[in-house]
């Protein structure tokens, strides 16, 4: 018998339930985009809208990195990318992942 809900284990959806309630929602289109404010005028590469969390998320944020050859951190589900990549990024994803919408904003 399953703790949480209380169906035997070949029934029991919890684990199911949680890998739903962890996807990120969102319409399905990753954008990549340029922004500078609030960073002393540097340019910085931003993907929004990625289908992956936690360490999945980490993951592909360093092979970004690694790609544009340059640094850059995770914050609350978008890759910050330092400098402005946007084409190489946009590039690199299709090529990745074509089964991903990319699209370039800004």
């Amino acid at each position: 018998m399953c703790p949480d809900c209380r169906q035997p284990l070949a029934a029991c959806r919890c684990r199911e339930i949680a890998a739903a309630a962890a996807r990120p929602a969102g319409d399905g289109v990753v954008r990549v985009g340029r922004e500078s404010k609030g960073r002393g005028g540097k340019a910085v590469t931003l993907v929004r809208g990625l289908p992956l969390a936690g360490a999945e998320l980490e993951a592909l944020g360093k092979q970004l990195r690694s790609a544009c050859g340059a640094g850059g951190t995770v914050k609350d589900g978008v890759v910050e990318v330092q400098g402005d990549h946007r084409d190489r990024v946009v590039a690199w994803l299709a090529q990745q992942r074509p089964e991903w919408v990319v699209k370039r904003v800004g």
